[in-house]
């Protein structure tokens, strides 16, 4: 049976440990779509600010920038959208690998919540959606629903409990003990709270809760919040 026409980009918002970059993946790879994962960008500018011993405070504040600006003009950023064949590079370095890094988490945040940051990441991202060569995208975030498109013709917000979401990160960074992955997750959300509202859905937006749902459970989950947005049946 042909494969119906597909959405052009289903939008998924989420805080840390709900899911949302490995079941949007999945969901990608099923449904032929391609796969964005936008907080990858702002891990990959903030590797790149400690990769030049970039003093944070030199972003943050207002008064510098002309750092902001500097950073963001010399940030050369690749990411591979085929779920398949994931991949970041900034400038020839290949930093799939070290944006997730320990170090990387601790400052992801300031970088993140700097205005310039995110309006110019935003308008990065519309683009490599626009130009991506597939008949649409998945795209994952913290504020993908509401400001990077909040016209998307599918906006999902995937969450869950806090413990739940504490005990996969856990079971993800089995180099650190629980209590400082649970700190620093819970870290992560305050500083992020502060910028974008990822734990609310916004009018129009749909919210699966996976805390009582298995990894193949989420997948199916969102995957009918498709059909139903679109009222098309995938094969």
């Amino acid at each position: 049976m042909a494969r119906p026409s597909l959405p052009t980009l289903v939008a998924i918002d989420g805080p840390a440990g709900s899911g949302k970059s490995s079941v949007s993946r999945a969901v990608a790879r099923r449904l032929g779509l391609g796969y964005l994962d936008t907080g990858a960008a702002y891990r990959a500018l903030a590797w790149l600010v400690l990769e030049r011993n970039i003093d944070l405070t030199d972003l943050t504040e207002t008064a510098h920038a002309d750092a902001i600006d500097t950073l963001l003009k010399d940030f050369d950023y690749t990411i591979g959208i085929d779920p398949d064949e994931y991949f970041v590079t900034v400038g020839e370095t290949d930093v799939t690998d070290a944006i997730r890094s320990p170090e990387v988490s601790a400052v992801v945040s300031s970088v993140a919540r700097v205005p310039a940051v995110r309006t110019a990441l935003t308008e990065l991202f519309r683009s490599i959606a626009a130009n991506a060569d597939r008949p649409g995208v998945v795209v994952e975030g913290r504020d993908i629903t509401t400001r990077v498109a909040p016209e998307a013709e599918v906006r999902i917000l995937l969450t869950a409990s806090e413990e739940a979401r504490m005990g996969r990160r856990s079971a993800e960074i089995t180099t650190q003990s629980a209590e400082t992955v649970a700190e620093q997750l819970r870290s992560r959300d305050r500083a992020d709270s502060q910028v974008v509202d990822f734990m609310s859905a916004a009018d129009g937006v749909i919210t699966v809760d996976s805390t009582h749902l298995d990894f193949e459970q989420t997948i199916e989950a969102v995957i009918d919040v498709i059909q139903t947005r679109t009222k098309r049946a995938f094969e």
